[in-house]
């Protein structure tokens, strides 16, 4: 008979150990994680109009000026005709302006706008308040720590730094 998990003499276990906890799963708790982060950070964004993504490549173009759609596309991993949306929308939006690229008269150059750089110090601010919220329960001391092994595991599953792999699904499912 067995009591508590414990095995008396002359009892055979189960073949398959009883399934872990889903809180002692990293895979779980980081997939949990990423989409309460993913919600809070669009509900804090939604008042200033912008996604996640498109902020992403706002904050992208901030410092890549003057790039072609195309060299955004491949540097996101965004197939060009999704990307020809995208640039689109935020043309749209006021955000970014298309300009004639200077060695090839059948590309556009991408740059923002004023307003775009007006929006990008709140957006950041957004972030900030997202990241204080999610880290609330940790000391700096952990919080650094935190941030140490979770660049660490990036890197170790081959992520772009700074490039979220999310963006070759934009445009599926946002307005």
């Amino acid at each position: 008979m067995a009591i508590m998990g414990v095995y008396h003499l002359g009892m055979t276990p189960p073949k398959h150990p009883p399934p872990r906890h889903l809180r002692e799963r990293p895979s779980f708790l980081l997939s949990q994680l990423g989409f309460h982060s993913d919600q809070r950070f669009g509900a804090l964004l939604a008042p200033l109009g912008v996604t996640a993504r498109q902020f992403g490549i706002l904050r992208l173009l901030a410092h890549t000026a003057g790039r072609s759609q195309q060299q955004l596309a491949e540097e996101l991993g965004i197939h060009r005709n999704v990307m020809v949306g995208v640039i689109d929308d935020l043309e749209q939006r006021g955000l970014v302006e298309r300009r004639r690229y200077p060695t090839d008269r059948r590309a556009h150059a991408i740059h923002l706008t004023d307003a775009a750089r007006d929006l990008l110090p709140r957006v950041e601010g957004a972030l900030d308040a997202c990241d204080d919220e999610l880290l609330a329960a940790l000391d700096p001391a952990d919080r650094t720590t935190l941030l140490t092994l979770l660049q660490r595991l990036a890197d170790g599953a081959g992520l772009v730094p700074g490039i979220h792999p999310g963006y070759d699904a934009i445009g599926s499912e946002e307005p």
